[in-house]
């Protein structure tokens, strides 16, 4: 596979504040409830308004399990619509964390496929109070995104927006990793 066609390459890390991206599709990193929260999370509600619980409370009433994804219209956000995924607590690594969360990345990309978006910005899924080891997660997710990216050419564009330099750091680490590995 040439690098130019690898699926990663359609991936980027940056610092930034999700809820500013401009972009078809934000990915919240959610509680099971989507009634907001902390982290990502909260802020991602805070910025869309009471519109986005009311969505989220009237067509998801049994919220969202881990590893699931809910697609809502992104209502105050500059973002048309918001995917709310559920990642894993961290619980040591041995109860199917990284598969839960991989499930997050590629349902995510499955639907934002299905839906049309062509544009995506994604948090570190699960590193906040979630407690997820940052190493881990990020590999997780290039994983799972290089894998889904394939079977979604219309997905042209990943963002993974990162809220600190440290995970920035860890996150461009294992891209480079993941692409030179060709996963």
């Amino acid at each position: 596979m040439s690098a130019l066609s690898h699926p990663l390459e359609r991936v980027t890390c940056i610092r930034g504040d999700i809820t500013r991206e401009e972009v078809d599709v934000i990915v919240n990193a959610a509680n099971e409830s989507l009634m907001g929260g902390g982290g990502v999370d909260g802020a991602i509600h805070r910025a869309a308004g009471p519109g986005l619980v009311d969505e989220c409370v009237s067509r998801f009433p049994e919220g969202c399990p881990t590893g699931e994804a809910r697609l809502t219209a992104g209502h105050r956000l500059s973002a048309l619509h918001v995917l709310h995924t559920v990642g894993p607590k961290w619980r040591g690594g041995a109860e199917g964390e990284a598969q839960s969360l991989a499930a997050c990345y590629a349902n995510c990309i499955a639907i934002a496929e299905r839906e049309g978006l062509h544009s995506m910005s994604f948090p570190a899924i699960s590193c906040g109070v979630y407690g997820y080891p940052h190493r881990e997660a990020a590999s997780v997710a290039f994983e799972a995104l290089s894998s889904a990216l394939e079977r979604a050419p219309g997905v042209q564009t990943v963002r993974m927006v990162l809220f600190s330099e440290d995970l920035l750091e860890v996150f461009h680490l294992a891209l480079d990793a993941a692409k030179q590995r060709g996963t």
